[in-house]
């Protein structure tokens, strides 16, 4: 709610020349591709380490008991 009020706000600098419209939505533009590189770059780091630890994770072998001449009877 707070984010809509401040976005809704008036402002309180002059436009000029350099403040128009479109160069701002530029650089969101340029922004927006940056961070949408960098989500995918984190995207991939993230599921390397995935595998990586799934990879040794499957390495681990659990113990096997030999119970072929275990009898209850003695």
């Amino acid at each position: 709610m707070n984010f809509i009020r401040w976005l809704f706000a008036p402002t309180e600098k002059e436009m000029c020349e350099e403040m128009d419209v479109y160069s701002i939505l530029v650089q969101l533009e340029e922004r927006i591709e940056k961070l949408e590189l960098e989500n995918i770059e984190l995207t991939n780091a993230l599921y390397e380490s995935e595998n990586r630890l799934q990879a040794q994770i499957d390495n681990i072998h659990p113990v096997v008991y030999n119970l072929q001449d275990f009898t209850l009877d003695k």
